[in-house]
C-alpha cells in the first residue's frame, strides 16, 4: 500500500467525482425548477396544478441536495472480493445509473457500522475519510483481518477510533451536529431496529440518545418511506431551545419532513408559557385526570331540577325532565364526542317538542309543515336556553378553565383528589395556561370533538379521486420531459391531491390537532407525565415510537421513575427496551463524580463506561459566600477564552432556577469592565437553569452552588443533569458543603 499522501490523492479524485455529480444534479434540478417557474400562472387550472406540483417537488429536491454539502462522503468499505463501496449522506449514481455513493441508511452500508474483526461480513478494510469542505485532509483505516495478503499498512491509523475521538473533541457551536460518520455498533443496532412497536432507548448522560433518535428517524424515513412519509414523523422535545439546538441534524441527513414540537405547543394555534408549582404540575399529570375530564364532560349533560313550561305561538310547550333524560341517553348511545352527540340530543328534543305543538292543533299537517314547526321551536330563545343548559356546547378551554376557577365543578368530578389537592389546583378565571394544562386540554378536545361531517365527506371524495389522479400523473410524466428520474407518478399525484396550496406534511399537521402520525420520536421522555403520554399516544395509533431518555435524570415530579411503571399501563406489552452503555461526552473524572453523587442519592443510574479521560476535567473551587458570585463570573469569562482559543467552543453557566437573569447581567457588566466585546460573550457563553440545560452539551460548564440545586425542586436529578453537560471541563464553585458523594 502506498503512503498516506498517495492514498489521500486517490480519495481526493473519488471525492471530486462525487461532488461533480452532486453539482450536476443540483444544476439539473435548478434548471427544471426554473423552466417550470418560467411557465408562469397562465393556462388551465389543471396546467397550473401540474406546474405547481413540479415546482414544489424540485424545490424539495434542491433543498435536499444543498443540505448534504458537508461531508458528502465519509467512508469506504473494501471487501474480500475486491469490491469497493463508498458510504455517504445520500445515494448517488452516475449517468449510466451505476452506484457511485451508497446512502448510509441502505442495507449495503450496514457493514460500515457493524463489521468487526470477529464478524467481518466480508469486509477487509474500513476507511474513514476526514474532509474539510471538498478536500480530503486525512484518512483512518481499520484492517479487520491482518492475516490477509496486503493487510500491512504504512502511516495509517489502525485503531479506527481517531474519527470518533476527533468528533468528540471538536468545539461546540450551540447547534448539534450529526454523528453519521461515527455511529458506533450499539447505536447502529438501535437506529436500524424494527419499525413496529415502541422502542425505549435508555441511556445515561452522553451516550448519544438524542443523536441516535434523530438518525433513527432519518433511517426509518429511508427504509419505510411510502409508509411514513404521507402521515409523517412527530418529534417531541423538552423545549424550544432544545429544538433549535437539533434543528440542523435531520436536514443534514437528507430529511426535512419531520414535525418538531414540544408538549407546550402540541395543540395547533395554542401555546402554553406560564409556570406553576411542581406540586400542581404533578397533580395534573396523574393518569386519573383522564377520568376527571371525562366526568367533567358528562356533567355538562344534565337533567334540570324541574320541568320548564313555555308558550310558543299560542301553544303550551313543556320541556319535560323525562324527555331530556331520554334524549341524553339516546345521544350517549352513539358514543360520539360531546359536541357531535349534542346534535342527536337537540334533534330528539325538538322532535318531542314539535309533537306537543302538533297535538294541540285541530288539523293534521304535512311533513314540510312539521319541519317549519321544528325550525320555529329551534329558534325560540327560551327553548335554546333550556336545551343549552341541559347539553351545553363547549370548548376545551372553557371546560378546563371552569374546573380550576369554580371549585364546585372540580369537587363534583374529582373525588380521587383530596380537598387539599383540589384547593391547590384553584386559580382565577382567565389565568394563563401552563404546560401541564396542555394534555388536559387535549383530552377535553378529544372528548368534546367538533362537527366533522364536512371533513368525512371530503375524505371520501379524496379517496375516490386518488386513482384518477394517479393515472393522470402518469400521463403527465409520460408526455413531458420534466421528470428526469427525480419525480415519479406517486409523488406527483400526492402534489396534485393537496390542491393549490401544496402544503408539506409538517404544514398540514401543524394545523390539525387530530392529525395522526406514522411514527413518534420522544426525547427526554422521562419528563413526561401520564397525561402527556395519553396525548402523544392519541397521535400515533400504530404505537410505533422511539422513546429516549434516562430515568435517573427525571426532574419533573410527574415524570417517570420507571419505564415499566409509566409505559406498561399505556402500551401493555407493545414496548421493548435497548440500553446505551458508553458515555461519549463526559470525561471520566466528571462522569465518575456525577455517578457517585447520583448513586448516593439512590437514583436509578444506568451502567456507563466513559470513552475519554481528560486531565483536569473536574475542578472544585470553594469560596466564601460573599465571594461566590464574583468567582463564578470570573471563571466563566476565563473559561470562554480558553475553549474558544482554538476556534469554536461554548460554555454554560448553570445556576439554580431564578438566578439566571442576575448572572447574565453580572457577566455582561464584568465583560464590559474588562473591555471585552459583548457580542463575543453572547456567542461563547449561555446562562441556564438545570431544567433549561437538559438535553444540551457544552465544551465546559461552570456550576454554581450545587447544594442549592440538590435541595431544589428537581433534587439530585437536576444536579446529575447539570454535572454531565460538559465535553471537556466542569468547574464547580461553592460556598456551602458539597452534596453527599460529590467530590473531585
Amino acid at each position: 500500500m502506498a503512503d498516506q499522501s498517495d492514498e489521500i490523492q486517490v480519495e481526493q479524485q473519488t471525492l471530486d467525482v462525487l461532488y461533480a455529480r452532486l453539482d450536476e444534479l443540483r444544476a439539473a434540478t435548478r434548471a427544471r425548477l426554473g423552466a417550470v417557474r418560467r411557465g408562469g400562472p397562465s393556462g388551465s387550472p389543471q396546467n397550473r396544478s401540474e406546474r405547481d406540483a413540479f415546482a414544489t417537488l424540485y424545490e424539495d429536491r434542491a433543498a435536499l441536495l444543498e443540505a448534504v454539502e458537508d461531508r458528502l462522503c465519509f467512508g469506504r468499505l473494501d471487501f474480500d472480493d475486491q469490491v469497493t463501496r463508498y458510504i455517504g449522506r445520500i445515494g448517488l449514481t452516475d449517468e449510466q445509473h451505476t452506484s457511485i455513493l451508497t446512502d448510509w441508511r441502505a442495507p449495503a452500508a450496514q457493514s460500515f457500522y457493524r463489521a468487526t474483526a470477529a464478524h467481518r461480513d466480508g469486509v477487509f478494510r474500513r476507511r474513514h475519510l476526514v474532509t474539510t469542505g471538498r478536500q480530503v485532509t486525512g484518512l483512518e483505516d481499520e484492517i479487520l483481518d491482518l492475516t490477509l495478503p496486503g493487510s500491512h499498512v504504512s502511516e495509517l491509523n489502525l485503531s479506527g477510533e481517531g474519527a470518533l475521538l476527533a468528533a468528540l473533541a471538536a468545539g461546540r457551536t450551540g447547534r448539534m451536529g450529526d454523528i453519521v460518520a461515527t455511529i458506533q455498533s450499539e447505536q447502529d443496532a438501535i437506529i436500524r431496529s424494527d419499525l413496529q412497536g415502541a422502542l425505549v432507548v435508555q441511556g445515561g448522560p452522553g451516550t448519544g440518545k438524542t443523536a441516535v433518535a434523530l438518525h433513527r428517524a432519518a433511517y426509518l424515513l429511508y427504509a419505510h418511506r411510502r409508509l411514513l412519509e404521507r402521515s409523517g414523523v412527530l418529534l417531541i422535545g423538552p423545549s424550544q431551545s432544545f429544538l433549535r439546538y437539533i434543528d440542523q441534524v435531520l436536514p443534514s441527513l437528507g430529511e426535512t419532513g419531520v414535525v418538531s414540537t414540544t408538549i407546550s405547543d402540541l395543540i395547533p394555534g395554542f401555546s402554553a408559557r406560564a409556570t406553576e408549582s411542581p406540586v400542581v404540575a404533578e397533580i395534573k399529570g396523574r393518569a386519573v385526570f383522564g377520568s376527571i375530564i371525562r366526568r367533567a364532560v358528562t356533567a355538562r349533560q344534565r337533567v334540570p331540577a324541574q320541568d320548564v313550561r313555555l308558550r310558543v305561538d299560542g301553544h303550551d310547550i313543556v320541556i319535560r325532565r323525562r324527555d331530556i333524560r331520554d334524549a341524553i341517553a339516546k345521544a350517549r348511545r352513539n358514543h360520539k364526542p360531546h359536541n357531535q352527540a349534542r346534535v342527536t340530543f337537540v334533534r330528539e328534543m325538538l322532535s318531542r317538542l314539535a309533537q306537543q305543538y302538533v297535538d294541540q292543533m285541530s288539523f293534521s299537517i304535512e311533513k314540510d309543515e312539521r319541519a317549519e314547526v321544528i325550525e320555529e321551536l329551534r329558534t325560540t330563545r327560551e327553548i335554546r336556553i333550556a336545551l343549552n343548559l341541559a347539553w351545553m356546547p363547549l370548548t376545551p378551554e372553557k371546560l378546563v378553565a371552569d374546573l380550576f376557577a369554580k371549585p364546585h365543578r372540580l369537587a363534583q368530578v374529582a373525588h380521587e383528589l383530596s380537598p387539599a389537592e383540589q384547593a391547590a389546583l384553584a386559580r382565577p378565571a382567565g389565568s394563563p395556561w401552563t404546560e401541564s394544562d396542555v394534555p388536559l386540554l387535549d383530552e377535553a378536545a378529544e372528548l368534546l370533538g367538533e362537527d366533522n361531517q364536512v371533513a368525512k365527506a371530503q375524505a371520501r371524495q379524496d379517496a375516490e379521486q386518488r386513482a384518477h389522479t394517479l393515472d393522470y400523473a402518469r400521463q403527465v410524466l409520460e408526455s413531458s420531459d420534466s421528470g428526469g428520474g427525480l419525480v415519479n407518478a406517486d409523488m406527483l399525484a400526492d402534489r396534485f391531491a393537496t390542491g393549490a396550496s401544496f402544503l408539506t406534511t409538517a404544514e398540514r399537521a401543524e394545523k390539525d390537532r387530530a392529525w395522526t402520525y406514522a411514527h413518534l420520536v420522544v426525547d427526554e421522555a422521562q419528563e413526561l407525565s401520564a397525561m402527556a403520554w395519553r396525548a402523544l399516544i392519541r397521535r400515533c395509533p400504530s404505537r410505533s415510537m422511539t422513546i429516549v431518555g434516562d430515568v435517573a435524570q427525571t426532574s419533573s415530579p410527574a415524570g417517570a421513575r420507571s419505564w415499566s411503571a409509566m409505559l406498561t399501563p399505556l402500551l401493555r406489552d407493545a414496548w421493548r427496551m435497548s440500553e446505551l452503555t458508553v458515555n461519549y461526552r463526559t470525561p471520566e473524572a466528571v462522569a465518575t463524580a456525577a455517578r457517585t453523587m447520583a448513586l448516593t442519592a439512590r437514583l436509578p443510574v444506568s451502567p456507563l463506561t466513559s470513552a475519554r479521560e481528560i486531565p483536569g476535567a473536574l475542578q472544585i473551587h470553594p469560596a466564601a459566600a460573599a465571594d461566590l458570585r464574583a468567582l463564578t463570573l470570573d471563571l466563566a469569562l476565563r473559561t470562554v477564552g480558553e475553549v474558544r482559543s482554538g476556534g469554536a467552543g461554548q460554555v454554560a453557566v448553570v445556576v439554580p432556577a431564578g438566578q439566571t437573569d442576575a448572572v447574565r447581567s453580572g457577566l455582561l457588566a464584568l465583560a464590559l469592565a474588562r473591555g471585552e466585546d459583548p457580542a463575543d460573550l453572547a456567542d461563547g457563553v449561555v446562562v441556564l437553569s438545570p431544567a433549561q440545560v437538559k438535553g444540551l452539551e457544552f465544551d465546559a460548564v461552570v456550576l454554581e452552588e450545587p447544594a442549592d440545586i440538590y435541595t431544589g425542586p428537581g433534587g439530585a436529578s437536576d444536579l446529575y443533569v447539570a454535572m454531565t453537560r460538559p465535553t471537556k471541563y466542569l468547574h464547580v464553585t461553592h460556598s456551602r458543603p458539597l452534596p453527599p458523594g460529590m467530590s473531585a
